[in-house]
């Protein structure tokens, strides 16, 4: 593997956006989709995107509390995405925006997102998974897969895992690249933070950004309770697996300098589709976000 230092500014180079002529509705930005060893672009690039492109269209202030998404086709790496953001309302309390993500003069992906100005109320968080070990305790994937091999795995992938994803993830039990470790139960925790401080992302505020940076990071492991419970590895050969829709709530700010554990369940899985859910927590037990998603998983 490369011995150049993981860094976080994969993610931050995927939410650069261009302002660009709209064709279609109000607002326009394009974005380019970050290498990764796959035949497709990685889904979070396009949620965080469109979230990015979403959040510049609102100048007043409100904050972005809910996107539901859909991915219609898949995106090539390295490639142009034009976002095309829709006004749909501008209302005292809360906004709306449809953002459509086009590539080669077609649809991939379909959003709505809410935005709001927020007022005073009571407040409650999810319990906390208290029996999760530190994640200094843990091995990094880099750590993980030093000396192992196997599978589908290439160098290329296995790169990736190790520092490509602008985020250092550790998981609980241990991870599922290469055999689910541990028990093929519905549920796990991934500890993540930035390999090293989050730059800053021309347009958006650091708060915008960070918020930016939980659409981007929750997809790359909310299938993998579903994958542990049907004990498949991302390493098996032949295994297909694509993000259909996702719907994801932010529920208060938090910085990402720290670490975050993301707490996942498996909810169903059947007919090639598996639905999985995440929940984000800071390190002192603040709910910061909660993730719904389904995608295809195929065993061939």
């Amino acid at each position: 593997m490369s011995g150049t230092p993981p860094t976080s500014a994969v993610f931050t180079a995927a939410v650069t956006l261009k302002p660009a002529q709209p064709e279609y509705f109000d607002l326009a930005f394009t974005a380019t989709t970050q290498p990764c060893p796959w035949p497709k672009a990685y889904g979070g690039d396009l949620v965080a995107q469109a979230a990015a492109a979403a959040m510049r269209s609102v100048t007043d202030g409100k904050s972005l509390h809910s996107m539901h998404s859909y991915f219609l086709r898949p995106a090539d790496i390295g490639a142009e995405v034009r976002y095309e953001v829709e006004v749909v309302r501008d209302g005292r309390g809360y906004s709306t925006r449809q953002v459509r993500g086009y590539q080669n003069g077609k649809p991939l992906y379909v959003c709505l997102a809410g935005f709001a100005a927020g007022e005073a109320g009571a407040a409650f968080d999810a319990a906390f998974a208290d029996d999760v070990p530190d994640p200094e305790t843990l091995p990094s994937s880099a750590e993980y897969l030093a000396e192992r091999d196997g599978g589908s795995m290439t160098k290329e992938s296995k790169a990736y895992w190790s520092g490509g994803r602008s985020f250092d993830m550790r998981h609980v039990p241990g991870p599922v690249y290469l055999t689910v470790e541990g028990e093929r139960l519905p549920h796990q925790a991934v500890w993540l933070r930035p390999f090293d401080p989050l730059r800053p992302v021309d347009g958006l505020t650091d708060a915008q950004r960070d918020l930016a940076a939980l659409a981007y990071v929750c997809d790359y492991t909310i299938l993998e309770p579903v994958l542990r419970v049907l004990d498949l590895p991302w390493a098996r050969p032949g295994l297909v697996t694509a993000s259909l829709d996702h719907a994801m709530w932010f529920h208060r700010p938090g910085p990402l300098g720290d670490w975050l554990l993301y707490v996942q369940e498996a909810v169903a899985a059947d007919a090639g589709r598996g639905l999985g859910t995440g929940r984000f927590f800071t390190r002192d037990h603040r709910h910061l976000a909660t993730v719904v998603q389904e995608g295809l998983i195929r065993p061939t």
